[in-house]
């Protein structure tokens, strides 16, 4: 019996897949669809929606059929805008397309929004953005995480299948777990970064949000690889499969003290344990394990992250792209300064005045040259820890969606939001979040991080157990 476009809403994009290359879905009539609830969006997770459908859809017969593709605003798209949440790059056409979404579009996806962000990625709630912030598609008075929370609550609100993300800190897997999605932040160099908008350098890597781990590990299999344009990219060591696996026999799973206990909430801790007790019951054995550095990541990160960004920001000065504000006086230096100054906001600036702070000549030792020699006990601690164990876990974040505006004002507070994500990035290495229940009616997050380049054994470990939770991604869904 034929699927009609608006029950396939609910289905994984795994699933609709399926249904258009058996001829059960209209790929057209899925893209339409998609495209009027992007367009009709209450919860402003998109910056920019497609008129209208492509004259030409991709053949059935592409592995990716034609599906709707929504993409963080920070990804180069041709012809498109691509403003990374920033009224400094207000209407940008790129000339051309990121590399990973090429790669998705090459497969047979089809953009059909670009979702907003937190400005130039820095934030962890969606409310930096220039556009104005995003809302939770289970409750509109929360957030949806940041920094791609236009991604998720796009995903959570049925108004896309799946979408592109990035991941410096943890702006998929927080959002992901925000939202009660899967979301996916590769070995670092796994994905190309040419034609993204850079924030930290040694950091940044794309990465699918989606409804299912079966949906995250099919993005993948078309994103990763080298890219002669990307001189970090390396691709990944084995093809990408998506996962069957149904029980955990024999994973050896580590908890880190450091990560899952002071400052997690009662009802995240509480969801966290109950997913561990799912493991145990799949056939994995959990250990207690320590990262006796991971403490001091959140410090490292908010030293290493806003130094690149200062650095990479610089080329944001009204010459050469992106808007441009003259100055009464008509001096250059007068035009730098208005350009800055009012097309950044107030976060960007604190991170780049912070940034600039720790590289100045007398502090750089002192601060930058620090946070370097704490990534590497970071790093020497997770490789310590996976001689022991197959893969880590920890809650995704220490608390559920919190309300809109309850910690604009302290930083320190929003930062916190990542403290659980950022070490596997200060490593990079990979980590998935998945929905481990509710907590007060919303979700929670479970993350799995393993090795560089175990992307198959933590697809895997996780896929079992998402079938054993039985999580409902499609609970936000109007």
């Amino acid at each position: 019996m034929p699927t009609t476009p608006t029950d396939a809403i609910k289905l994984t994009a795994t699933q609709q897949i399926a249904a258009i290359q058996s001829g059960d879905l209209d790929a057209r009539e899925l893209f339409e669809t998609y495209r009027q609830r992007a367009a009709a969006d209450a919860h402003n997770a998109f910056t920019w929606v497609a008129d209208e459908a492509p004259a030409e859809l991709p053949a059935s017969g592409t592995p990716l059929a034609g599906l709707p593709l929504a993409v963080k605003d920070l990804f180069c798209t041709e012809g498109i805008p691509s403003q990374s949440g920033s009224k400094l790059l207000e209407g940008y056409l790129p000339p051309y397309t990121a590399t990973s979404v090429q790669k998705l579009v090459d497969a047979g996806s089809t953009v059909h929004g670009k979702t907003n962000q937190d400005e130039f990625a820095m934030g962890s709630s969606n409310e930096n953005s220039a556009y104005g912030p995003v809302t939770n598609p289970w409750d509109a008075a929360r957030v949806p995480g940041g920094s791609s929370g236009g991604s998720a609550a796009a995903v959570a609100a049925g108004h896309a299948a799946w979408a592109l993300g990035t991941d410096t800190g943890g702006s998929i897997r927080q959002p992901a777990a925000f939202c009660g999605l899967v979301g996916l932040k590769p070995t670092y160099g796994s994905v190309s970064r040419f034609g993204m908008i850079a924030f930290a350098s040694s950091l940044d890597q794309a990465g699918p949000i989606t409804r299912s781990v079966a949906d995250a590990a099919l993005m993948l299999k078309f994103m990763e690889g080298k890219d002669p344009r990307d001189m970090t990219s390396i691709g990944l060591r084995e093809p990408v499969e998506v996962p069957t696996r149904t029980d955990l026999t024999g994973l050896r799973i580590g908890v880190p003290e450091e990560l899952a206990g002071e400052g997690v909430e009662d009802g995240v801790r509480a969801s966290f344990e109950a997913a561990l007790e799912q493991a145990k019951a799949l056939g994995a054995t959990v250990t207690t394990i320590h990262l006796p550095n991971a403490p001091h990541a959140l410090s490292a990160y908010y030293v290493l992250a806003p130094a690149e960004a200062s650095s990479n920001l610089s080329r944001f000065d009204g010459v050469r792209y992106g808007n441009r504000l003259e100055a009464e006086d008509g001096s250059l230096i007068g035009m730098y300064t208005r350009t800055r100054t009012e097309g950044f906001g107030p976060e960007v600036k604190r991170r780049i005045m912070l940034g600039t702070y720790a590289l100045s000549a007398g502090f750089y030792d002192a601060y930058y040259g620090r946070a370097q020699q704490v990534r590497t006990k970071i790093v020497e601690d997770f490789a310590t820890a996976f001689a022991s164990v197959d893969v880590i876990a920890t809650p995704t974040a220490p608390s559920v969606a919190f309300e809109l505006g309850s910690k604009t004002n302290d930083p320190l507070a929003m930062y916190l939001n990542d403290f659980c994500t950022i070490p596997m990035s200060l490593a990079g290495i990979p980590a998935i979040s998945i929905p481990s229940g509710l907590s007060d009616g919303l979700p929670v997050g479970l993350q799995l991080a393993g090795p560089a380049f175990s992307e198959n054994l933590i697809l895997g470990a996780a896929h079992a157990l998402e079938q054993a939770i039985g999580f409902d991604t499609a609970g936000a869904i109007r």
